[in-house]
């Protein structure tokens, strides 16, 4: 490689992983936790729930409660679950019925416990787990802002990516077996950050590419909609298959009775592995009501399956039908892949505890990212004012992003002792406790200091979790595991080897001086 290219994708490399270094720390340290999104609710509830996509309800009783409270007549009702755990997603539309008394005609949208059907607003049902998922997308910033920040940091982050690929290319192999922890700061850090930065490439990519797409793809799509569709993005939604059949309101009450689990296990009968995702009732008590049932295969049977029924109500006719395994389609694969290895959710518990590892290692190659940059520009013919400043903007980052970790361990303990946390009272105890220690670590100008006490205080906080849910909630991990409660076991085990992994980390870090 000769130099100027060499310097071209230096600078590119340097220049790209700086700007976006702390923003695609949180993402990372945020999505990590992310991958146990379920585990985490289910563990701030102290409930256990069946492993399991599919949706858990006694539909009739469901819905006969639903409409002693809003009168479903004529409105359009999708049932969905958004992730494993005892409350599934209600979406109203306002009813049809022109006539009917304007509370009526207005829509809703809240959980319901598929037990004791009792409904929670979605700030009522707002958790930790909720929060980090979100945190890892900086949705908690205004719309679009937010989204379009994590999108393009995404983007940038594959920029660094493919650079830092070309950078290293002529010595990818060596490089990736060379660490000499007892030389230099500069170069132990280029070790960690080379062998570390190539063990999680294959994952880096895949996030980058799909973070980028989720979150700024409107801008992608805004351009093919003003092209090809002529500003009609109604039309697009119909082609890509996000719009359900719409069938008339015809304002005549069903003459007979209808059983929703029964349409439900009949579609369930249809294809063997075949979970129960996703189902939509229009017109509820009309004439010409019909109901959608929607699933998917499981992830072993079918990697991207998806089926469904389309039921007329007034005589059980099928109309409409998807079959899972002969008719996936181009649309469904594009749809669905990208989704699905982002989420990674195909793989049980093995996959998830990979992509964590993944996820922090991630998180190191960023911060070892940055402290290269800082130790190379250390050197004694660098002017005082910009050594002062580059020390400066290194302790910023490190005391924004070393802090999530004792602030996430203290969140767990908060979100149980005082359960059930508001979202705004979560935002306080999360972004407020993270806003002091920053601050903290800023004036305390000790960047050793900050990141040993943050891997001392995130350990001890990681052990008092388990502790804290044995006593508020009774399920000590050999109870619940005894018990068969695997998502609050598992959290507990989860924040036992993590505080074990980072407190042995932290007793065996030894402070280098800074060599020029």
């Amino acid at each position: 490689m000769n130099n100027r290219h060499y310097n071209i994708y230096f600078h590119t490399h340097t220049v790209s992983g700086i700007v976006i270094s702390v923003v695609l720390f949180v993402i990372f340290f945020a999505g990590s936790f992310s991958f146990f999104r379920d585990e985490i609710i289910n563990w701030e509830r102290s409930e256990s729930t069946a492993i399991t996509r599919e949706i858990q309800l006694d539909y009739n009783n469901a819905l006969q409660h639903l409409d002693k409270k809003y009168v479903l007549h004529g409105r359009n009702i999708t049932i969905s679950k958004p992730s494993v755990e005892n409350r599934v997603a209600v979406y109203m539309e306002g009813t049809k019925d022109t006539l009917a008394p304007k509370k009526q005609q207005a829509g809703e949208f809240f959980y319901l416990d598929n037990k004791n059907y009792k409904g929670y607003t979605y700030e009522e049902s707002y958790s930790l787990g909720e929060l980090l998922y979100r945190l890892h997308f900086l949705a908690q910033i205004p719309y679009p802002v937010g989204y379009y920040l994590s999108g393009f940091t995404a983007l940038f982050f594959l920029f660094a990516i493919i650079t830092g690929v070309l950078l290293h290319w002529n010595k990818i192999v060596s490089n990736f077996y060379m660490f000499r922890p007892k030389e230099k700061l500069k170069t132990l850090w280029t070790d960690a950050h080379t062998a570390l930065g190539m063990i999680g490439l294959p994952f880096q990519f895949v996030y980058a590419v799909t973070g980028a797409f989720f979150m700024i793809k409107l801008l992608i799509v805004a351009p093919a909609v003003m092209a090809l569709y002529k500003g009609d993005q109604d039309k697009l939604y119909k082609e890509l298959e996000y719009t359900d059949p719409d069938y008339k309101f015809e304002n005549k009450k069903l003459a007979n009775p209808f059983n929703i689990n029964e349409l439900v296990a009949k579609t369930k009968k249809n294809w063997a592995d075949f979970e129960i995702t996703r189902v939509f009732i229009q017109n509820y008590g009309d004439a010409n009501m019909h109901v959608l049932v929607e699933g998917e295969l499981l992830s072993h049977k079918k990697f991207t399956g998806i089926g469904k029924v389309v039921y007329r109500v007034a005589d059980g006719k099928e109309i409409a039908k998807k079959d899972p395994i002969a008719q996936t389609s181009y649309l469904d694969i594009v749809k669905n892949v990208l989704y699905r290895i982002h989420f990674g959710d195909y793989g049980g518990y093995a996959l998830k505890i990979v992509s964590f590892i993944l996820g922090i290692i991630t998180c190191f190659v960023i911060i070892s990212g940055v402290m290269i940059w800082l130790v190379a520009r250390q050197k004694n013919n660098m002017p005082e004012k910009k050594r002062r400043f580059n020390n400066a903007v290194v302790r910023i980052y490190l005391a924004i992003c070393l802090s999530m970790y004792p602030i996430t361990a203290l969140a767990f303990i908060g979100s149980k002792i005082f359960y059930p946390l508001s979202q705004s009272n979560l935002y306080a105890l999360y972004f407020g406790g993270w806003l002091l220690l920053t601050i903290f670590f800023i004036i305390k100008k000790n960047d050793a200091f900050t990141n040993k006490f943050c891997l001392i205080s995130g350990s001890i906080l990681g052990f008092l979790i388990p502790i804290t849910n044995g006593i508020v909630s009774g399920n000590w991990f050999w109870t619940s595991f005894m018990e068969n409660k695997f998502q609050i076991f598992f959290i507990d085990v989860f924040w036992i080897f993590l505080a074990g992994i980072s407190l042995y980390t932290a007793y065996h870090l030894k402070s280098k001086k800074v060599v020029s």
